[in-house]
């Protein structure tokens, strides 16, 4: 399949329009129930994980060091993912991104997260539909693979449910959803562990649910985890895309 990802690299992480949606967030299983409805507002969000190269600028401009495996062969390529992120490090880029360019970015809350894996299909386990995944290890072999070379789900966005776990803007709670509000969720207002979603290179299931819900504390660096950019939707950006 030809590389779907951008070869120029943009100030500007590509970003794909999410309009308002209500959709059932959740399943049946442990800490992703009970299934409940959300309201969302629109929003944009990365329409791939932040990767390297866009990463690497930050670095440049900011003097922080570069991250912990950057050189590591297996996870050096510019269009791969940028990984061993901390939450910590992933809101301050998101906090750099926006004084460069006059625009309000974020880390996507995981309500939002969720509504994006699922590509408008209602209820469907996989971005891509209620079919389980191909048991293709192959595909992961020591690290990540660049950002965009797989298929898009329904909304245009590449690698969601995969490649690298992304931090979300919430606290972690495994009950939170029998409380959650209806209307643009943000999590509980206090925890120890922050969301993050999707699958990873190195686990044994290396695709996840769109509801499959994971956390870490937020100033730990793993090598399978990165995030992706979201925005507030009202905005002006060039690089916006509605789907």
């Amino acid at each position: 399949m030809a590389l779907a990802y951008h070869q120029k690299v943009n100030r500007i992480p590509p970003l794909v329009r999410i309009e308002a949606a209500s959709f059932l967030m959740g399943s049946q299983s442990h800490n992703e129930s009970p299934v409940h409805r959300v309201d969302l507002d629109a929003f944009a969000i990365g329409r791939y994980q932040v990767t390297n190269a866009e990463y690497d600028s930050f670095v440049q401009s900011t003097g922080r060091s570069p991250l912990p495996h950057r050189e590591e062969p297996q996870f050096n390529d510019p269009r791969q993912p940028a990984v061993a992120v901390s939450w910590f490090d992933a809101v301050s880029y998101c906090e750099w991104l926006s004084s460069e360019t006059g625009q309000r970015f974020r880390l996507p809350t995981e309500a939002e997260w969720e509504c994006a894996a699922r590509g408008g299909l209602a209820g469907a386990l996989y971005p891509w539909g209620d079919q389980a995944p191909l048991d293709d290890h192959a595909r992961w072999i020591g690290g990540p693979e660049v950002c965009g070379g797989g298929a898009p789900n329904g909304y245009g966005l590449y690698d969601i449910c995969e490649n690298v776990h992304e931090w979300c803007s919430d606290w972690y709670a495994p009950d939170y959803y029998a409380s959650s509000p209806q209307r643009n969720p943000q999590g509980p207002e206090t925890g120890v562990r922050r969301v993050s979603r999707g699958g990873s290179w190195r686990h044994h299931i290396k695709i996840s649910r769109c509801a499959a819900r994971s956390s870490l504390p937020p100033d730990l660096r793993y090598a399978d985890y990165g995030f992706r950019v979201a925005s507030d939707a009202v905005i002006a950006i060039s690089d916006l895309t509605s789907c």
